[in-house]
């Protein structure tokens, strides 16, 4: 009986043994900040704590994705991804600080304490901002699309993945072009292929003056038929355009299917006009100025 007694003793001294080291770890300061009536202090419990709520919150976000995403086609549920992972973070901040708040921890003080660090990220990070902000823009109004030939500040590329913060492109000769996403908020965009993939190309020219006009149409619409990028439908158009110093400008329109390459039928046209306006005496001019000296 007396035995029994001693190893319940004993057990329950292992157990306040046991329950006073955890208690002491959990009650462990990492770090004390701040005056004494109201410091800042962040112990191992309230860490540990703070961890299991962010898990917790990452497994419902996963299932709230998954939820959402279920019936979403591949490009619908890529955009949805890529706002998503944005928000993602906003929600882990909002959990921290009402997760901090909810267990009395001084939230308080720490944007008394980093106010000035705040300040100084948030001009940082302005730009940053500004292209999430626009990429979710993007995403909304669907401004963008994969595949679509796009300019911007004078440069010309096919676009090959839209993300949150930049898009990238491809040129033409195959040099991928960063674009951050503010730019298609200041700038003009020019989407060439948002209405369909054909487009209206040019080229123009000048010929002497004195040279048969109908000739000149003619072999214009003759050279943009010869090219086997150049559609035949709709026909090749010509217009006469200027009576210029000394040149009569014409300028001859035709439609191709892939306005990305459209710079390659374009020179092949040209070489096949400069051709058959050598083959017909039609000459192409250059600037001509008649000058007088007047001796006294």
């Amino acid at each position: 009986m007396i035995q029994e007694e001693i190893t319940e003793q004993v057990k329950e001294v292992i157990q306040e043994d046991v329950w006073g080291a955890i208690k002491e770890f959990l009650g462990y300061e990492i770090f004390h900040f701040g005056p004494d009536d109201h410091p800042l202090v962040l112990t191992v419990g309230l860490l540990l704590f703070v961890i299991f709520v962010l898990l917790i919150t990452s497994f419902f976000l996963r299932v709230f994705k998954r939820f959402l995403t279920r019936k979403l086609n591949s490009d619908d549920k890529l955009k949805f991804e890529s706002v998503f992972s944005f928000l993602k973070y906003f929600i882990y901040i909002v959990v921290i600080f009402g997760t901090l708040d909810a267990i009395g921890f001084n939230i308080t003080a720490i944007f008394a304490a980093s106010a000035a660090l705040l300040v100084g990220v948030g001009l940082a990070l302005q730009t940053f901002i500004q292209d999430i902000l626009s990429g979710i823009f993007i995403f909304v109004d669907k401004t963008v699309h994969v595949g679509d030939i796009i300019e911007l500040e004078d440069k010309v590329g096919r676009v090959v993945e839209i993300k949150l913060r930049t898009t990238r492109a491809v040129t033409i000769d195959n040099k991928v072009l960063i674009i951050p996403n503010h730019k298609y908020m200041t700038s003009s965009l020019y989407n060439w292929t948002q209405n369909g993939a054909l487009t209206r190309e040019s080229v123009s020219v000048g010929v002497a003056y004195g040279s048969d006009t109908q000739l000149v149409k003619e072999l214009l619409i003759q050279a943009a038929l010869s090219n086997p990028h150049v559609l035949k439908q709709p026909e090749p158009l010509v217009l006469f355009t200027d009576f210029a110093d000394s040149s009569l400008n014409f300028k001859v329109i035709f439609t191709i299917n892939d306005s990305f390459q459209g710079v390659i039928p374009k020179s092949e046209i040209r070489f096949e006009i400069d051709r058959l306006f050598r083959e017909h005496n039609i000459n192409i001019p250059f600037p001509q100025r008649e000058v007088t000296i007047v001796k006294e």
